[in-house]
């Protein structure tokens, strides 16, 4: 890998085109289709920029930069690009004939500051409530997946999460490309490697998963679940790695399991269907669903939690927090309520032996619906 020194008077030189958006902190996302057309994300907003490269040779030439500093293969058999640059943002590229009209690429951006579960609140993300019950479900070892869509925020909502580790506990964290930023001190960063251009020293998500079995960890974080390593989850967490952590692409929270099931029958091992939806709702305790609105507000829309598997109805999941939208303003922005649902959660006895009390507005939900059910019977 090229040091990093080399980046500033090299490769950012070879991204002059693109270089005002990298160092605007308001952009979020920088999308090349082609080296004519640049469009960038903003508050959650895209738009066109008047940026372009050169030529389709610039662009070409300062992805191979990008590729040489990350020490991965870019050409024609090996198309597609995946890395991260110094600053810590993430690079996807895919090259012609995978990309015929030409290099796409996008850059995800992070933000340098934190972002804490306090500022979440603070961006209406969260409620002070919501806040304080994932805080409880985090700390009395929940195993939590963040669900949601392209840009709706999972990587920082499992940040924010990772602050309510208590402070004593080894984390491991096992990443495709590192991204994750979590707020603790014990933290072992674990990334996957690809294969040289000659196959070898490839070191996948799965090898990593059966290393950190080995490192006593008393967390276990995967930055996120894309193929059979779905599996070696779902058992470390079945296993006793209770406070594990993940994210995954799915736009409800019964889909976030639906896709976890398809990625674990991914992995090569034989497992009738239903020992495995046993197996994922005995494992995955909450979901986290996030999502990124019309107005571009990213938001927490449902805290739910998994009760167990129907063997014909599926996945019974049970919702503890749920957005209530209201239609769009004059602005175009779309009003919102996250608010309790008067379900409690099951790990009660968990809860209180913690010694912490549930948010009142839950207590008082609660309340209200066993008074609405005692008067309809």
């Amino acid at each position: 890998m090229i040091p990093t020194q080399v980046y500033d008077n090299a490769i950012r030189r070879f991204l002059d085109p693109i270089g005002k958006f990298l160092d605007d902190p308001s952009v979020s996302e920088v999308m090349i289709n082609g080296h004519q057309q640049i469009f960038i994300e903003r508050k959650g907003q895209v738009s066109r920029t008047d940026a372009s490269f050169s030529s389709e040779r610039a662009l070409v030439s300062a992805l191979l930069n990008i590729a040489q500093y990350v020490g991965r293969p870019l050409d024609e058999l090996h198309p597609i690009l995946e890395g991260r640059l110094p600053d810590g943002s993430r690079v996807e590229a895919v090259l012609p004939p995978a990309s015929p009209d030409g290099p796409s690429v996008a850059i995800r951006r992070f933000s340098k500051d934190t972002l804490t579960v306090g500022k979440l609140v603070e961006f209406g993300s969260l409620t002070p409530d919501a806040a304080l019950l994932l805080d409880l479900l985090v700390e009395a070892a929940q195993n939590v997946l963040v669900s949601g869509g392209t840009g709706s925020g999972k990587t920082s909502m499992l940040n924010a999460l990772s602050s309510f580790i208590p402070e004593s506990q080894r984390v491991v964290v096992i990443e495709d490309a590192r991204e994750l930023q979590l707020q603790k001190e014990h933290v072992v960063q674990l990334e996957a490697r690809p294969p040289d251009p000659k196959g070898r020293g490839q070191v996948s998500i799965r090898d990593l998963f059966k290393a950190t079995l080995r490192m006593r960890p008393d967390r276990i974080v995967v930055g996120e679940i894309r193929s059979g390593e779905a599996l070696e989850l779902i058992q470390a967490m079945t296993s006793g790695h209770g406070g594990c952590m993940s994210t995954v692409h799915a736009s409800y929270p019964n889909d976030a399991l639906n896709r976890l099931e398809t990625m674990a029958l991914m992995s090569n091992v034989e497992l009738p269907l239903f020992a495995l939806r046993a197996q994922i709702s005995s494992a995955i305790d909450i979901v986290v669903q996030t999502s990124r609105l019309r107005d571009g507000q990213r938001c927490v829309t449902h805290i739910t939690e998994v009760v167990g598997c129907h063997p014909e109805q599926g996945y019974q999941l049970v919702d503890l927090f749920k957005r209530r939208f209201s239609e769009a303003g004059p602005d175009g922005r779309i009003p919102s309520v996250f608010e309790p649902t008067g379900a409690l959660p099951r790990c009660m006895e968990t809860l209180r032996s913690l010694g912490r009390p549930l948010p009142k507005s839950m207590l008082e939900a609660a309340e209200r619906r066993a008074a609405t059910r005692e008067n309809d019977r």
